[in-house]
């Protein structure tokens, strides 16, 4: 057997487990967005404040809405249910929170709240954006089941 040979039966079989990064992602984004999300609930008027702190138009709205989308990431990622659906919100709320909060502080997002870790999730969710969730996800059930 030479090299190509070799190497394109090990590709083949790679690719027989792309299914399994999508779903790693989704668990991955669904962890990380859940504190955010259940601490914007626990004091939604005080993210409120602090969105108007910052001057963002309607901000008990948008701390609201922030908030929602970030819940109901947590639930259709975990889910693999509307993923592509559920992403795009995802990643405008990362894009703004880059924007208004974490791009001045530079990219290292450890010690210094950096805009790194909301990257990093925006290409993540861009991601499932484009593949959807894989076969191991509701979509992909509810996919193989509508085209009986």
């Amino acid at each position: 057997m030479n090299i190509k040979t070799t190497y394109l039966n090990f590709t083949d079989k790679l690719s027989k487990l792309n299914d399994i990064p999508l779903l790693a992602m989704r668990l991955v984004l669904a962890y990380g967005f859940y504190m955010p999300a259940k601490n914007k609930w626990e004091d939604i008027h005080s993210i409120g404040e602090w969105f108007a702190s910052m001057n963002y138009p309607a901000p008990l709205f948008n701390a609201y809405l922030a908030a929602s989308t970030e819940a109901l990431g947590v639930i259709l990622l975990t889910l693999g249910l509307a993923t592509r659906f559920i992403s795009f919100p995802l990643i405008i709320t990362m894009v703004v929170a880059i924007v208004t909060v974490h791009w001045e502080n530079g990219f290292e997002g450890g010690s210094n709240n950096g805009f790194e870790i909301p990257l990093y999730y925006i290409v993540m969710l861009s991601t499932l954006f484009i593949n959807g969730g894989g076969r191991f996800s509701l979509d992909y059930l509810i996919n193989k089941y509508r085209k009986k």
